[in-house]
This record gives structure tokens, C-alpha cells and sequence, in this order.
């Protein structure tokens, strides 16, 4: 792609240095955060009833609440990155753990829904200095292929990992203390990542990074937001006009963005890199499946606790079983990457994914538990499977001086899915629900706007009724919100599958050779490894 790439014979010949001791001592410490920022996302759903009481936003709060933290997160990635790469990534690691400390605490004490979306916005911001600075480290720490793939499954199993902590967790403190407390969890966690970081963590930075693009920065934020806008207001029923044309913008603010990195001698995005289809596959796949998973999570911890009744303490052992397999795939597929072509890998994991979803097309509002334990179960084996073999991928395409604009782009990809799940299925979940609630006879009309908002909201309306009325409204909104359920798990079945025909297709063993064959394999010259197809 360019001479920056390029290896000369002599250092391809040479194999790389194997880490050590204090290397694997430095992955527990990259892996800290990861784990946290899962715990972060899982805790939230779970305590999306409680705040719902306590805070009473409206349906289109709840969302924001939920979705703005991944938003920023998405939008920051990127210029995090690149910034990371510029002044260091450890002093990004550190400075960003200390905001994402202050934030949580701002978020643990919010008082009304607008004080808690602007802490998640603040933790957002914080966090997308995390997710780049701790994979570009990981790519930097450890350079043998071999090494690095189990570090990668590792690094990877912390997501999993920490979903599964999360649910544990945050339904014993959700059951003795107050929702806030899920936020206060973030501080001993950060609080080790600072200590630990700056004992064991080696500085890594770009020798020469260039210039920094502050119109980049621009353009990269001006393109998410609109976009994200006009889907919200697309899913709310708002003006039809205003949010095409906010997508339209967005859309073309993008194209600029685009264009101006192609025009840079040091871009912010290397958009060449999509040219390589491994690579580009790999960011595509840890979007569309981050994009379905994250969304189911977000429905059905809501339908475990408002719809099954269900603790948050028994919820998440109901999802447990998924989380614990998640991260035993991603161990599994590591030596399997060295062995099975990558298409088949993706394919196999997609195609578990998909089976999952479809297991949740048959929930119903009785007694759907066991459903709910097989199919996230399934659908965990296969999340894991996908993770370690494209972030695997991703890293492989970059040169060890770009790690941190590459692993901004993979944690892009994977928060952009997380933010347009909630938002695109959350919202499609919210629409159906509503249009599936009808009226109750004689439930008052304030009570009925009020169910129509949430799930969370029809509990709290069928507390002031009588006894026969209350009944008869939460079996109402059960039944609609399980309709909704229904349908983004099919909406799930249909983007996932969709992701394991083009995974199949696009890394087919005969195009790979042809393109090594041919001489189009930079990403193969880049950096010395075992290939995964």
C-alpha cells in the first residue's frame, strides 16, 4: 500500500522478539479496562427498571441514557487513536482512566434523566481514550504472531468476561443498594489501572505521526451524529423529512471525510486499508454482530425482570451460561485461527450466532427463561468465535506504527454496532410495543400514555389501579413488548446470517491465494505471520 508498509527482507527474515513475564503481567493490566467497560454496558441494562422509577425519563430518555455513552464513544474512537499514537498510548490509558473515574461518579449521583445522559456522555468521552490505547499497547507489547493471537483472545474474553461479571454483580448491589451503585464499581477498577498501568506499562507512541487533522476530528464527529439523529426520529415518528434529511447529511459529511483522508499524507482513517478485504471484512463483522448482540441484550434483560419478573440477581444467571461460553470460544478459536481458513471461522461463528437469535423468535410472555439461558447460550459461542479471529485480523493488516489508527478503527466499528443496536433495534423494539399496546378498557388515558412509554412505565401506571385493571394492563404490555422482542430477534436472524454469507463469500481460500499469488497481499508483506487463511 505504501513504503511505510513495505518490510525488507532481512527484518521478515528475523523472527520477533517472544514476550516475557512482565509482558503477560502488562496484558492483565490491558485487559482491567476492557472488563470494566463491559460491566459498564451489562449493569446499565440491568438497572434500566430501577432508574426508570427512580428518574422517570420518557421512552426517548431511556434510550439516550442507554445509547449516548457508545455514541461518543463511536465518534471519538478514531481521533482518540490517532491522538494516542501522537502524544502516547499509556499517558492516554491513564489520563482517560482518571476522567472515566470522575464521570462515574458524576453519573452515580445524577438527579434527573438530562444530569445522567451528560455523565454518560462524559463517560463516553472518557472511555474512547480506553478501547484504542489498551489494543495498540497489546499490538506493541507483543510482536510473535503466535503470542499475539492468545493475548488478542485474552484481550477479547474481557468483554465476555466482564458481561458475565456484570450481571452477577450488579444484581447483588442492585438488590441492597440504590441504582447509582453500578456506576461506583467503575472506581476500583480505574483506580488499579492507574497504579498498575504506570508500574508495568512500556510507552509506545507513532515516531512520525504527522500532522494532526483538527477538520478530521470535524468531519469524523459531523458524520455519526446526524446519521444517529435521523434514525432516532425515523424510530420515534417524528417529522419524516427532518430525519432523512439529517441522514442525508450525515451521509455526505461523511463522503467529505472520506475524500480528505485520501487526500492526506497523514490521514486520521488509512481508508486504503479497506481495500483489503480480510481487513475490511473483519471491521464489517465486528459491527453487524455487535450491532444484533448488543441490542438483544438490551431486550432481554428487560424482558428477564419486567416481563418474567425476574430478579436482577436471577436474570443474570439466566445469561450467564452464554457469557462463560463466550469467553471459553474465544481460548478455543485462538488455536483454530492458526489451522482453519478465516472465512470458515467467521462463517462457523456467524452461523452459531444466528441460530441463537432464532431460538429467541420463540419467546413468550409465560415462561421463556430456559429459552432465553439456550439461545444466549449459542449466541455466546459464536460472539466468541468472531471476536478473536477479527481482531486478530485487523491487527495483522496494520504496521506496528499505525497500531493505534487501527485499533481505533476495530473499537469503532465495535461501539458504532453497540450505539446503532440500541438505537436502530431499541427503537424498532419501542415502535412495535407501541403499536401492539392497545387500550385496556377502562384503564384512564393518562395511565395508557404512560405503559405506552416503557415497559418500565406500565409497571409503574399498573401500581395505581385496581387490582383487575393493573392485571390486565401488564398482561397487555407484556404480550407487546414480547411481540417487539420477536420481531428484533428476527431482524437479528436476518443481519447476522446476512454477515456469515459475505464472511463466506468474500474470504474464500482459491481468492485468497490468487490475490498472495498475484502479489496484492500487502497486509501479508506488512507483518510476519502464520496465515489465518
Amino acid at each position: 500500500m505504501s513504503s511505510a508498509m513495505a518490510t525488507p527482507p532481512s527484518a521478515s527474515e528475523a523472527p520477533p522478539a517472544r514476550a516475557g513475564g512482565r509482558a503477560w503481567l502488562s496484558l492483565a493490566v490491558l485487559v482491567l479496562p476492557v472488563v470494566l467497560i463491559s460491566v459498564d454496558m451489562t449493569v446499565l441494562g440491568f438497572a434500566v427498571p430501577h432508574l426508570s422509577a427512580d428518574l422517570s425519563p420518557t421512552g426517548t430518555q431511556l434510550l439516550w441514557i442507554v445509547d449516548i455513552y457508545s455514541f461518543m464513544l463511536a465518534g471519538l474512537l478514531v481521533t482518540m487513536g490517532t491522538l494516542g499514537d501522537r502524544i502516547g498510548r499509556r499517558r492516554l490509558l491513564l489520563l482517560g482512566s482518571f476522567g472515566f473515574g470522575l464521570a462515574s461518579l458524576m453519573a452515580a449521583y445524577a438527579t434527573t434523566p438530562e444530569m445522567l445522559i451528560a455523565a454518560r456522555a462524559l463517560l463516553g468521552m472518557a472511555g474512547a481514550t480506553l478501547m484504542p490505547a489498551t489494543l495498540s499497547l497489546l499490538r506493541n507489547i507483543f510482536t510473535d504472531r503466535r503470542q499475539r493471537v492468545i493475548a488478542i483472545a485474552a484481550w477479547s474474553s474481557g468483554f465476555s468476561a466482564g458481561a458475565a461479571l456484570g450481571p452477577i454483580l450488579g444484581g447483588w448491589l442492585l438488590e441492597h443498594f440504590w441504582w447509582g451503585s453500578v456506576f461506583l464499581i467503575n472506581l476500583p477498577v480505574m483506580a488499579a489501572t492507574l497504579v498498575l498501568g504506570r508500574l508495568l506499562l512500556p510507552e509506545s507512541r507513532d515516531p512520525n505521526p504527522g500532522r494532526y487533522d483538527l477538520p478530521s476530528v470535524a468531519l469524523s464527529m459531523a458524520t455519526l451524529l446526524p446519521v444517529v439523529y435521523g434514525v432516532k426520529k425515523l424510530a420515534e415518528g417524528g417529522p419524516v423529512l427532518l430525519a432523512l434529511a439529517a441522514i442525508f447529511l450525515g451521509l455526505t459529511v461523511g463522503l467529505l471525510f472520506v475524500r480528505r483522508q485520501l487526500r492526506l499524507d497523514n490521514p486520521m482513517i488509512d481508508v486504503r486499508l479497506f481495500a483489503l478485504r480480510r481487513f475490511s471484512t473483519a471491521v464489517v463483522t465486528n459491527l453487524i454482530l455487535t450491532f444484533a448482540l448488543v441490542a438483544a441484550l438490551f431486550a432481554l434483560t428487560q424482558y428477564l425482570q419486567l416481563v418474567l419478573g425476574l430478579n436482577p440477581m436471577r436474570a443474570g444467571l439466566v445469561l450467564l451460561p452464554g457469557m462463560v461460553l463466550t469467553v471459553a470460544a474465544s481460548f478455543v478459536a485462538a488455536p483454530l485461527a492458526r489451522r482453519v481458513p478465516m472465512g470458515t471461522l467467521l462463517a462457523s461463528g456467524l452461523g452459531m450466532a444466528t441460530l441463537g437469535f432464532a431460538v429467541m423468535t420463540q419467546l413468550s410472555p409465560d415462561g421463556g427463561a430456559p429459552l432465553v439461558m439456550a439461545g444466549f447460550a449459542v449466541l455466546g459461542i459464536g460472539v466468541g468465535f468472531t471476536d478473536t479471529v477479527t481482531n486478530d485480523a485487523i491487527l495483522s493488516e496494520a504496521p506496528p506504527h499505525r497500531a493505534g489508527a487501527a485499533s481505533a478503527i476495530s473499537e469503532t466499528a465495535y461501539e458504532l454496532g453497540a450505539a446503532l443496536g440500541i438505537a436502530v433495534l431499541g427503537s424498532v423494539l419501542t415502535a412495535v410495543y407501541r403499536i401492539q399496546l392497545d387500550t385496556v378498557p377502562d384503564v384512564p388515558d393518562t395511565a395508557m400514555a404512560e405503559a405506552r412509554e416503557t415497559l418500565g412505565g406500565a409497571s409503574l401506571a399498573a401500581e395505581n389501579l385496581p387490582d383487575e385493571l393493573a392485571h390486565q394492563l401488564l398482561s397487555a404490555s407484556h404480550a407487546a413488548f414480547t411481540s417487539g422482542l420477536h420481531v428484533t430477534s428476527l431482524l437479528g436472524v436476518v443481519i447476522v446470517a446476512g454477515a456469515a454469507v459475505q464472511a463466506g463469500v468474500l474470504l474464500r481460500r482459491r481468492r485468497d491465494r490468487a490475490n498472495r499469488a498475484s502479489g496484492r497481499g500487502t497486509a501479508d508483506r506488512a507483518v510476519p505471520h502464520t496465515p489465518l487463511t
